[in-house]
């Protein structure tokens, strides 16, 4: 039976999911920054009940992107406890992640004003 190491197979299966999903996240991340300033360019010309209600639901899809964010972050960050309790070294800096996570936050807090 298997003993308390990770197989060098899992260990390798391990780093390609964290690696994956962080491609994720940047690429949910960049869709985010699109949508935001795409937002942000019809805003100025979009008004009325037609641009509350555009405005409406980029903010419901912009939320639902938030949470996708968070919960791949979370996957991320398991996986790098799975390889850290193993005796690993993480497969990816959740310093990073925070770090990007944070700076979009900021720019979006920005344009929004």
């Amino acid at each position: 039976m298997a003993g308390n190491g990770m197989q060098q197979s899992e260990e390798s299966a391990t780093r390609n999911g964290v690696q994956a999903l962080e491609m994720a996240f940047s690429g949910v991340l960049k869709c985010r920054q699109d949508v935001e300033s795409t937002k942000n360019n019809l805003m100025a010309h979009y008004k009325g009940s037609d641009g509350g209600a555009f405005k409406d639901l980029v903010t419901s899809w912009e939320e639902k992107a938030d949470v996708i964010l968070t919960n791949v972050q979370d996957m991320i960050e398991t996986l790098n406890q799975t390889l850290a309790e193993h005796g690993k070294q993480q497969g990816s800096s959740n310093e990073a992640i925070n770090q990007a996570y944070a700076a979009s936050d900021s720019v979006f807090d920005a344009l929004a004003g």
